[in-house]
């Protein structure tokens, strides 16, 4: 082979003013680098965030002097290569400027061959702060572009907001789960890439007709040679084989190459089926020696956003491989405010933690970062459906040449690397920027042009026109042809006019409905407001008690410490999780109990919105909660807190997304209706037992009937009145169970409860616990106990999941659950426990 790569890893690093040099690890950035060399404390710990907002207003210098490798020196052509640089840097090699960048999504080539030396060179990064740089750009345009969530007060810069001019990941500047830690630095791999004669620099797998017949496709081979060349081509995979000769000119090379697989093994989502993947292989031959190859993977499989007119609006759903599928998932925001930080372990706990959740689809939301590699190619090995957002988010964006063409860039860029990936199943423009530029809250909010004069209406939407309807598409159509497209979410459909605004009530597109939490509306409206496709809604809580002592000591934990501020980024969301809590809920003892029930609370929100849209199907064909994870500790609307705990809402999420499931309806108070969901494709039977049970295990009623649902579908199988069903008993000390048998094994199970929780009578059970341990050391636990047990909450010496958790147990009812031990490969899998506690709610409450 005739291409050589070498990583620079030695880096040092220093304030541009103070030249006080320190070791650099790169990838990273100046934060993390300061926080290592131990000149600033933990920044995510108690209010250290506010005192660390001086270093985004001065420029870093990162330096790496090396010596080249002689056989990497040997080679006619170097180039040095910047996967990604954070923001705004000049690059000079030996003191020579060579490169100046301004996008941190960018990837920048630059040839060095003639800028080095066979001894020591000196490759220098100045790096200009991103707030000096844009604040001028802010006074220029003479008036704000909105940007609700850059926290540019605590930035120390007023009202000046100036996140927008950046192509910057977004949610550095703040966001209302995130810290304000705008960073610089070299924040992925830095290195010389060298070579002689040829080299394939790009394999793209256009998949033209993919069928289980057939797959029809184009390998696109892009080539770089530094002479006219004639050579052959191989194209290889399993089972498939071609050879052309080719004529290879110097320079750039495209080549074309149409292939056909007979009977091709399909890549399944989740639950549909294997998510297959096949390893192409293209090799320029010389005689018969390889003088240059590149390999990828992809999986094969056709995908179609299917926006149909009907008699409701119009259908939104994906259809893979010619099936409608139902995705099942959550918002992915990035794993850290440091991304660097994350490793591919932890990029692994989380899409295992999606998989084991029943899942089959994350959305990455555009205020982040275009991911890691190592995400999509997990995401590509479990079968998770990713809906990619461009990175923009919640902001009006400037349209000048300049900012334009850095947008290409970027989305070509990306696009290129990211093309291949089975699992990105649709291309999004936006965050919310459509919806907000135009459409009015309840509650005051967004409808942003009615800021601004006519003059500059036009002209923010012309902006705003140019990147989402043309620039991006475009870039689409050239770099990933047939890939899907969805301007922004929320979207009804691209009118050009005033009906292409989502809100909660549109039958067409997808709804982002957020009028539970930020308008206080109750969850019985989860019922109410259901759409095409629910790409967002939420409900936050807190991390449990051994999360919250990581990042505050224990006499901070008030609702409203200054600590427990910090750390909740959505205005009044601390007390608005308590207003809630009041609403629904017994009343806490402590504020370690209030830990626990918020966690409870969010995850009775997030099952009645999830419930509610799965039994819609097919009116509704998506249900994607906010939000996977966190960026830092906090309290937000995650489903796993920043240290990898699963809290409630995850194993809630885990019970009802199962693929075959009970549903049981109460809403209006009056009626008790019981659904199937099933969404695998073949029709379900069985029976369904209901038992109206007290307390105490005693049973008070009981019914079994023949059931059947049609695959991929939602049914109703049973109705009736709860007055009719409870009689004279009393609905307080009363619970329904529904449990769907199939073939003698119980495959789900659901409790219904005739009152609120709040006005449940609770008495203290007694739970029996018995802990097992097998011959290879894993851990099973079974519990029992003599009255109903709410939540029951299981927490383990040793740090990992318990197949279920916050579960109801009911006398006369045991349940066994096993623990999984975190692996350092990011892997769940069976192990002991060490020592486990066990509560239930009523361990947690006044009175109980």
């Amino acid at each position: 082979m005739n291409e050589i790569k070498w990583e620079l890893k030695d880096w040092n690093f220093s304030s541009a003013v103070q030249q006080d040099w320190l070791p650099a690890v790169v990838p990273g950035c100046v934060h993390s680098d300061l926080y290592r060399n131990a000149k600033i404390p933990d920044p995510y710990y108690g209010t250290n965030e506010h005192d660390l907002q001086w270093i985004d207003k001065q420029d870093w210098i990162y330096e790496s002097v090396f010596t080249v490798p002689s056989e990497l020196m040997s080679q006619e052509n170097i180039v040095l290569v910047f996967d990604g640089l954070d923001t705004y840097a000049d690059v000079e090699l030996n003191g020579t400027k060579i490169l100046s960048v301004d996008n941190m999504f960018r990837t920048w080539n630059v040839p060095v061959k003639t800028h080095l030396s066979s001894g020591e060179n000196r490759l220098r990064l100045h790096f200009r702060s991103p707030i000096q740089e844009d604040l001028p750009k802010l006074e220029k345009l003479g008036y704000a572009l909105p940007a609700t969530n850059d926290q540019s007060e605590l930035g120390g810069l007023g009202e000046k907001k100036v996140s927008v001019f950046a192509r910057k990941a977004p949610y550095h500047y703040g966001w209302d789960w995130g810290p304000r830690f705008v960073t610089s630095g070299i924040w992925r791999a830095v290195r010389l890439e060298g070579w002689n004669g040829q080299r394939i620099t790009d394999l793209f797998i256009r998949q033209n007709e993919v069928k289980a017949e057939k797959a029809k496709l184009t390998a696109i081979v892009t080539v770089q040679s530094d002479r006219d060349f004639e050579g052959r081509l191989r194209i290889q995979t399993e089972g498939f084989q071609m050879e052309h000769t080719h004529s290879i000119s110097i320079g750039e090379n495209t080549i074309r190459c149409e292939l056909e697989i007979d009977d091709p093994k399909l890549w399944w989502s989740r639950g549909l089926g294997e998510a297959h993947l096949y390893t192409f292989t293209a090799e320029i031959l010389e005689g018969e020696q390889s003088v240059a190859e590149k390999q990828v993977r992809s999986g094969l499989r056709n995908v179609v956003l299917k926006r149909e007119k009907d008699g409701a609006g119009a259908s939104f759903y994906i259809e893979l491989n010619g099936v409608p599928v139902f995705a099942k998932g959550a918002n992915h925001i990035p794993n850290d405010n440091f991304e660097t930080d994350v490793t591919r372990e932890r990029y692994r706990y989380e899409v295992v933690s999606a998989a084991e959740a029943n899942m089959n689809m994350l959305r990455v939301w555009g205020g982040g970062i275009y991911e890691e590699d190592a995400f999509y190619e997990l995401c590509d090995e479990y079968g998770i459906m990713v809906w990619q957002d461009f990175m923009f988010a919640c902001s009006m964006y400037p349209g000048d040449e300049q900012f334009l063409e850095s947008v290409r860039h970027e989305a070509e860029d990306n696009l290129r690397r990211l093309r291949n990936h089975p699992s990105i199943v649709l291309w999004c423009g936006n965050n919310e920027i459509d919806s907000a530029w135009a459409h009015y809250l309840p509650n005051g909010g967004w409808g942003w042009k009615r800021d601004y004069t006519h003059e500059q209406q036009q002209s923010i939407w012309a902006d705003y026109e140019a990147i989402f309807h043309r620039l991006l598409p475009t870039a689409i159509s050239k770099m990933a042809p047939g890939s899907e497209y969805w301007p922004s979410s929320p979207l009804v459909s691209l009118s050009g006019d005033e009906h292409q605004h989502a809100n909660p009530g549109t039958s067409e597109g997808d709804i982002h409905y957020w009028g539970v939490w930020h308008n206080s509306e109750p969850f019985e409206n989860y019922n109410k407001y259901i759409g095409r496709f629910m790409s967002e809604y939420g409900f936050q809580s807190f991390p449990e008690h051994k999360s919250v002592l990581q990042y505050a000591p224990e006499e901070a934990l008030q609702l409203d410490s200054t600590i427990m501020l910090a750390h909740q980024k959505n205005g009044r969301g601390n007390f608005l999780i308590k207003e809630y809590m009041d609403k629904y809920l017994p009343e806490p003892k402590d504020f370690v109990s209030f830990l626990y029930m918020s966690q409870v609370l969010q995850a009775e929100a997030m099952k009645s919105a999830i419930e509610a849209h799965r039994r819609s199907m097919p009116y509704c064909m998506g249900t994607l909660y906010w939000q996977m994870n966190d960026s830092w500790p906090v309290a937000s609307w995650s489903g796993i807190d920043y240290y990898g705990r699963w809290k409630a809402l995850h194993y809630y999420a885990r019970r009802s997304f199962r693929d075959l499931s009970v549903s049981i309806d109460g809403t209006n108070g009056e009626d008790v209706n019981i659904h199937l969901l099933n969404d695998s494709l073949q029709s379900q039977s069985g029976s369904l037992r209901i038992r109206l049970l007290s307390f105490g295990g005693d049973v008070l009623n009981e019914s079994t009937q023949a059931v059947e649902v049609d695959g991929n579908t939602a049914a109703k199988v049973y109705s009736v009145k709860a007055s009719d069903l409870l009689g004279e008993h009393e609905a307080s000390r009363t619970v329904l169970l529904a449990e769907w048998e199939q073939s003698g094994q119980i495959i789900d199970q659901r409790t219904h409860y005739f009152v609120s929780t709040r006005d449940i009578h609770f008495d203290q059970p007694n739970i029996q616990v018995k802990i097992t341990e097998n011959a290879e050391g894993n851990t099973t636990i079974t519990l029992e106990t003599d009255k109903l047990a709410k939540q029951v909450w299981l927490n383990a010496e040793k740090e990992g999941v318990f197949t279920d958790n916050y579960f109801d147990l009911i006398p006369g009812e045991p349940v066994v659950v096993e623990f999984w031990a975190r692996r350092e490969d990011g892997t769940l899998s069976h192990s002991a426990s060490g020592t486990v506690e066990v509560k239930s709610m009523s361990d947690f409450i006044i009175g109980g």
